[in-house]
């Protein structure tokens, strides 16, 4: 009698209950970050994972080529920050090696690039998404408690000379830093980088309400006064809306996960540094793959719990108007 770990049955696409078909895998390395960003790390802190219950190399490896066999083709690296992670750069060069893993991409607060960009390109990274929250030294200073805006340019700059796609992420707050959509726009004149502004989201301990939303309309009509906004086609997966302006080279895109959701088209799956599965941004992380691997689980029965676990996924999260704090993480504990 066939048992499931030689069942050839377990490796079939990962489609969920509503149809939608997951091929976007984002793996958190870790929890830590030196930012303290207002939005990602609540006021109160958090506790860190021990050490011991965060994914080693080889665990993430592993899994990452779990997931492939499933049919995942592109990768995303989070944390916390990612690029604090010893050996870091030959993780990005493993995981890239996985047959089946066609881009491999990482989100980053840019502080390391200076130093590692052209050796994440030689890895194998395909694309960089940025965080950068504003373009002014103190009000950087005051959303990240942190004073090295000068260190992210560079590491900007260090990312587009090693030839790497660059994307910003911009979370837009009202009187915190939506006076600044214009001055990102500008970024886009004569950079070939994808500026990308970002509704505020709810995480645990980021003290979410409605009105602090500032939405994509009200963004899309500032930046309307002045600059003609061509809209792009993209894949019904993307998460962001994405415009060019005439003559500029680089893009303008909005992530409106509170106002227009994008839930019916999602393709995207989480896993958490300490091996947990997360279906959705918003849902607590359930079935620990990482207790699995360790415990001598064949890849088969780590297949076979994606897909159960996928099966939880909701067909979206609620409107704006009807949400509440459910039980998440917070930011940090995500990744971007």
């Amino acid at each position: 009698m066939e048992t499931l770990c030689q069942s050839e049955s377990v490796w079939s696409p990962l489609v969920d209950r509503f149809g939608r078909t997951h091929t976007y895998l984002r793996v958190s390395l870790t929890d830590r970050c030196n930012f303290r960003c207002t939005y990602c790390m609540p006021k109160r802190g958090i506790e860190w994972m021990p050490s011991k219950s965060l994914l080693g190399d080889d665990e993430v490896v592993r899994l990452a080529s779990v997931f492939a066999r499933l049919g995942v083709t592109k990768i995303r690296l989070t944390g916390g920050e990612p690029a604090i992670r010893k050996g870091f750069v030959e993780l990005v060069g493993r995981i890239k090696a996985i047959p089946g893993v066609e881009k491999l991409l990482m989100t980053t607060n840019g502080t390391a690039l200076r130093a590692n960009a052209e050796r994440l390109h030689r890895a194998g990274l395909d694309g960089l998404n940025i965080s950068i929250d504003s373009l002014q030294p103190e009000r950087f200073k005051t959303i990240t408690h942190r004073d090295v805006l000068s260190e992210v340019l560079a590491g900007i700059e260090a990312a587009l000379e090693a030839g790497i796609p660059v994307k910003l992420n911009v979370v837009v707050m009202p009187g915190v830093n939506d006076d600044e959509l214009l001055d990102f726009v500008e970024l886009t004149r004569s950079k070939p980088i994808t500026v990308r502004f970002i509704e505020f989201m709810p995480f645990s301990g980021n003290e979410w309400k409605a009105d602090k939303v500032f939405g994509y309309r009200e963004m899309r009509s500032v930046i309307e006064a002045k600059y003609a906004l061509l809209q792009r086609d993209g894949e019904p997966s993307e998460v962001a809306k994405e415009f060019r302006i005439e003559g500029f080279k680089g893009t303008v895109g909005f992530i409106t996960s509170m106002t227009e959701d994008f839930c019916s088209d999602c393709n995207r799956v989480r896993l958490t540094a300490d091996g947990r599965l997360k279906t959705c941004l918003f849902l607590a992380p359930k079935n620990s793959l990482r207790d699995m691997a360790r415990t001598g689980s064949c890849d088969e029965e780590i297949a076979a719990a994606i897909h159960s676990g996928l099966q939880t996924k909701w067909a979206g999260h609620p409107p704006m108007g009807a949400w509440k704090q459910y039980d998440n993480l917070s930011m940090v504990q995500i990744g971007g």
